[in-house]
């Protein structure tokens, strides 16, 4: 297909209450909303990179300006008839895959608006219903913490996802795990830790955690097959899973007992595909990530949810969850799967940002043509 017009919208998505993790603090969601046209047809995609480099070394104003004078000008009045064309036609440009991500998902819904497709299937999902778990950030107090996890629990969430962060850490695993001793729990360490600390994780083995997702280094994969050496819960890694050879890379070092995959971090659906089977291959099973995503986002993380070696309940939040408002509609919602557990439902049709709330909440917009 050949592309004819690229919108680019830098975004800030207010939340209702702060998002605080081990690498920052977040008022508002920044992202990278972008439509692709052609003809009579378009297609939404949404890159959430944070407005910060703290998550990745990207951020929401760096993306908007490398798309608008690289990325989108490479792509314009070209025939990209698959996801892989796309990438190769920006592989010259190196690293950025957020900013590669969001023409990447928005070739991915444009091509499911022609076709008349449903995404999920398009991707070669084999369900409609992904089953969602529950997330919870640094709290004011314990207290507040457990009450929020004892929610989650009585809605009967497939998992709970605890940010670990120096200062709220064992003593805080140890609280949620006495006061519910059968949820199924994982901690999220946001790269905050080092091999030096493989005394702390090894002492985390006791709580049966499903797993500890990136606690060391962004970028390392040696030192986390290291860690993965000295205890029982298995590593997830996160951040340093930013590309296909990276891995790969993880893969053959023994890195990791799981893999979360976020498609913008790795550079879209493409590479998210092709990431998943490489580890089902391997036989290390993934579920799929999110970045406080609006609707248009959730909804292509949900179409690569039902891929079949996702199997551990992913990161796709309700709307009511982050925002009084979703900049898109319809709004992200939760439905149940066939054991009763909140869920996503894979939908047919992508969502579209509300014309209004995108005027009130871009910060940047441009236009490139052929």
């Amino acid at each position: 297909m050949r592309v004819d017009r690229i919108d680019i919208h830098h975004v800030a998505m207010p939340l209702i209450q702060p998002w605080v993790t081990a690498h920052g603090h977040e008022d508002a969601i920044e992202c990278i909303l972008l439509r692709i046209e052609r003809g009579g047809a378009h297609g939404w995609g949404e890159s959430s990179m944070l407005g910060s480099p703290g998550y990745s070394a990207e951020f929401a104003a760096g993306a908007f300006e490398l798309i608008k004078r690289w990325f989108a000008p490479a792509l314009i009045g070209q025939e990209i008839d698959s996801g892989e064309a796309l990438q190769q036609g920006l592989a010259h440009f190196r690293d950025n895959p957020f900013a590669k991500a969001a023409l990447d998902m928005a070739w991915w819904a444009l091509q499911s608006e022609m076709t008349g497709e449903p995404l999920h299937r398009l991707l070669g999902g084999d369900r409609d219903v992904v089953e969602v778990g529950a997330d919870f950030g640094v709290a004011p107090t314990l207290d507040d913490l457990l009450a929020n996890v004892g929610g989650a629990v009585e809605q009967r969430f497939a998992r709970i996802k605890l940010k670990f962060r120096p200062g709220w850490d064992v003593n805080m695993v140890a609280a949620v795990r006495g006061a519910y001793p059968d949820a199924v729990i994982h901690i999220d360490c946001n790269s905050a830790y080092t091999l030096s600390d493989a005394a702390m994780f090894k002492e985390l083995d006791q709580f049966n955690l499903a797993m500890i997702e990136q606690p060391l280094r962004h970028d390392d994969l040696v030192d986390h097959a290291k860690l993965a050496e000295q205890i029982t819960t298995p590593i997830c890694l996160d951040e340093s899973l930013n590309s296909m050879a990276r891995a790969r890379q993880a893969i053959e070092l023994g890195s990791c007992g799981w893999a979360n995959i976020k498609p913008g971090r790795v550079g879209g659906l493409t590479v998210a595909k092709q990431m998943h089977d490489l580890f089902r291959n391997a036989r290390i099973p993934c579920w799929v990530g999110g970045m406080l995503e609006s609707a248009v986002g959730a909804h292509l993380c949900t179409a690569l949810a039902t891929l079949d070696n996702f199997t551990y309940a992913a990161d796709i939040f309700p709307t009511s969850k982050l925002y009084v408002e979703d900049l898109s509609d319809p709004a992200t919602v939760l439905c149940e799967s066939e054991a009763g557990r909140p869920a996503i439902q894979a939908m047919a049709q992508s969502p579209q940002p509300n014309a209004e709330r995108l005027a009130a909440w871009t910060m940047q917009h441009a236009t490139i043509e052929a």
